[in-house]
């Protein structure tokens, strides 16, 4: 028996990524998940249907989109009613965008502000009356080490992910003697296949080789000088949700090859 048997996990923006990572390791822990994002169907069919076949839970998926309060209710209302609750909820679903403030979009940040940030509002707001009536619960939400740091030209990334530290701490702050703890973990540049998509227009854009831009661009900032992995990543949201992490709460954890650290 895995250390999340009978448990359900909800994990948002889980189709790829660090999301799908989390949901992989908590199913491999024993908890059944719901898997939230966007993409091709087949590719999400495939995702899903192979956590259940690799670790013998159930798996579903939620096509909610993050940027309405209603859809993520009912996403949490899905882990509800397919599993009769809802444990831990990992609010993962992000996007990205950047430019100078004075040209930045105000669409775009409407957009990064309701998905990075709102949206976590909404979800936890929807799952903690299910944790309250079951004693337990685990909230984990993505930040950055943009939560803790800025970069220039992320003005909406970095609100966003600050935020999500004081929506942190307030929720762990009200959730304290519920036996329910939320924190949030703060990757430095993860190994993704979004990182990785990014590579070839910022090699173009400046003129450099692919590996100046993994070095000079992007681990400038890591002093490992190593990418953070989505396996890493995963492995810190499950240590959380076991029995070591119950006095963790209200924390932001750093993983990022050092980056907050100077």
């Amino acid at each position: 028996m895995g250390s999340l048997t009978g448990k359900t996990a909800v994990v948002t923006g889980s189709t790829s990524g660090i999301g799908l990572a989390i949901a992989r390791a908590f199913a491999g822990a024993g908890a059944n998940v719901v898997i939230n994002g966007f993409g091709v169907p087949a590719d999400i069919e495939h995702e899903r249907s192979g956590i259940e076949t690799d670790f013998k839970v159930r798996a579903v998926y939620s096509p909610a989109d993050m940027s309405k309060p209603a859809e993520i209710a009912e996403m949490i209302a899905l882990g509800d009613k397919t599993f009769g609750g809802v444990d831990i909820l990992v609010n993962n679903a992000g996007i990205q965008f950047v430019s100078p403030i004075e040209d930045f979009p105000i669409e775009k940040w409407d957009a990064i502000i309701a998905i990075n940030l709102s949206s976590a509002f909404h979800a936890i707001r929807a799952a903690v009356p299910l944790m309250k009536k079951r004693g337990w619960g685990r909230i984990i939400n993505t930040a950055s080490a943009h939560s803790k740091v800025a970069s220039p030209f992320k003005s909406a990334y970095v609100s966003a992910k600050h935020g999500i530290d004081g929506l942190t701490k307030t929720v762990a702050l009200e959730l304290a003697t519920f036996k329910i703890t939320c924190n949030c973990i703060s990757p430095g540049y993860v190994w993704t296949p979004l990182v990785e998509k990014q590579i070839p227009d910022t090699m173009k854009a400046r003129n450099m080789t692919k590996e100046q831009v993994i070095n000079d661009v992007l681990l400038t900032a890591q002093p490992t000088k190593e990418f953070v992995t989505v396996e890493q990543v995963a492995a810190l949201a499950l240590f959380l949700c076991g029995n070591d992490a119950a006095q963790i709460t209200g924390a932001n954890l750093s993983i990022d090859g050092g980056w907050t650290a100077a």
